[in-house]
């Protein structure tokens, strides 16, 4: 048996479970977790359960703190970057003549990593958009 949470990372995203470790965060908390693609955040939105084991799901990873005022202001300021970011990378879409339509845009929460989502017809090749993209915003595409 071990304890777990359920958490929503992002808005709206997948929701996954986590081993709490130290902390005991309560439903409504926002937490600073290790996720997939690296440290994130997300909502807790279940109170902490014992389970023996969880079928179907990823290795459980954990929760490194409930979210400090200083890692709200963080997410704040990612959320108004990922605006300017999404903009940015319609424009080179446009400059580049490509064929896509831009769904959305995100930080990871240590702004190491932006992820852009899209749609297209069919094969596009965004390799010089995202050299592009890149060196503008010195992250991971």
């Amino acid at each position: 048996m071990f304890e777990v949470v359920q958490i929503r990372l992002r808005e709206g995203g997948k929701t996954s479970f986590f081993e709490p470790g130290n902390t005991k965060p309560k439903t409504g908390d926002t937490v600073i977790v290790e996720a997939d693609r690296g440290v994130d955040y997300g909502d807790v939105i279940s109170d902490i359960e014992s389970v023996s084991e969880i079928a179907g799901e990823d290795p459980i990873r954990k929760i490194l703190r409930i979210a400090t005022a200083g890692d709200l202001d963080q997410i704040k300021k990612n959320r108004e970057k990922t605006k300017e970011a999404f903009t940015t990378c319609q424009k080179k879409i446009i400059e580049h003549g490509l064929k896509m339509k831009l769904i959305d845009a995100e930080y990871t929460f240590d702004r190491s990593k932006l992820l852009f989502y899209f749609t297209a017809e069919g094969r596009v090749d965004f390799r010089d958009l995202v050299k592009d993209l890149a060196r503008i915003f010195k992250a991971r595409i």
